[in-house]
């Protein structure tokens, strides 16, 4: 089969644009919508994009869902990002709101702020003692995307009981 033929034959269109999905999906999870921009990037047609999409999901290999609740565990347990980083960044990466939601709700406000507690323990050596240094703690949560009212709830938890705890 030449070059054209296969152009031309739809299942072979459909095997190109798999394979590219396969390929690129071995690496990492990725997202629908990543996944969507990569196959249009080697110019598969938006049909076919439309059908290897549709398939990948069916055998299990593309799912924005988990894409979300893995990312979301991933980001927490390694880098200690709160929930509004997290969010962004799925956001940006085209998962829909309602599975950030889903992601984001297996952990409550109470978890949250022992989280930020605990960053602020390994982080800070010292209870801040100044409007600096609580601005400075303050600060590093609202980057690390801890809500702002979190994160403020978690400097004055971190004053009460003192970095001697993390002993």
């Amino acid at each position: 089969m030449t070059a054209a033929e296969r152009a031309a034959d739809p299942q072979a269109r459909l095997q190109r644009a798999l394979d590219f999905g396969y390929r690129l999906l071995g690496r990492r999870d990725r997202t629908v919508a990543e996944l969507r921009r990569h196959l249009a990037s080697k110019a598969v047609e938006p049909s076919t994009i439309d059908v290897a999409i549709a398939e990948l999901a069916r055998q299990g290999y593309l799912d924005d869902a988990r894409y979300a609740r893995r990312f979301a565990e991933d980001r927490r347990a390694l880098d200690d990002w709160g929930p509004d980083r997290i969010e962004r960044k799925l956001l940006v990466a085209g998962v829909a709101p309602e599975h950030i939601a889903a992601a984001l709700c297996a952990r409550d406000g109470e978890s949250e702020l022992e989280a930020a507690v605990e960053l602020l323990r390994r982080r800070c050596h010292d209870v801040p003692g100044s409007d600096r240094e609580r601005e400075r703690a303050l600060g590093m949560l609202v980057r690390k995307g801890y809500d702002l009212d979190l994160a403020y709830d978690a400097v004055r938890a971190f004053e009460r009981t003192g970095s001697s705890l993390a002993s």
